[in-house]
């Protein structure tokens, strides 16, 4: 998977979520243990994380280690200006549904979005 740049990684894990053939758990804990170990996610593009959060949440396939990950980056490092409302949606969709509350993370969407007016 090195060899997978960001938007191949989540693209592969979007287009089985999205392909419901079946749930391949393989699959996804390796993408998950390669980003988390191995990844700087501010390699990733706002789309990139927010596609590939959705995707473990739709495949119902769960890593927390990765959605706390997800977390942090979008916390500390991002300005979520860069984020277009359907990143942030899908990225807060995933949590929920994913069932893995971070209030920090909620926190600071909400904030974007009532200072944007969406």
């Amino acid at each position: 998977l090195r060899m997978f740049d960001p938007q191949a990684l989540s693209n592969i894990v979007w287009a089985y979520a999205t392909s419901k053939v079946s749930s391949h758990q393989r699959l996804f804990d390796k993408v998950a243990v390669e980003v988390v170990a191995y990844r700087d996610l501010r390699s990733f593009k706002p789309q990139e994380l927010s596609n590939m959060i959705w995707a473990f949440a739709t495949a119902e396939i769960s890593h927390p280690y990765l959605f706390e990950t997800v977390a942090d980056e979008v916390i500390a490092h991002r300005d979520l200006r860069s984020f277009k409302p359907q990143h942030l949606s899908n990225i807060v969709w995933a949590f929920a549904t994913a069932q893995i509350s971070d209030h920090r993370l909620f926190e600071k969407v909400a904030e974007e979005v009532t200072y944007r007016h969406l």
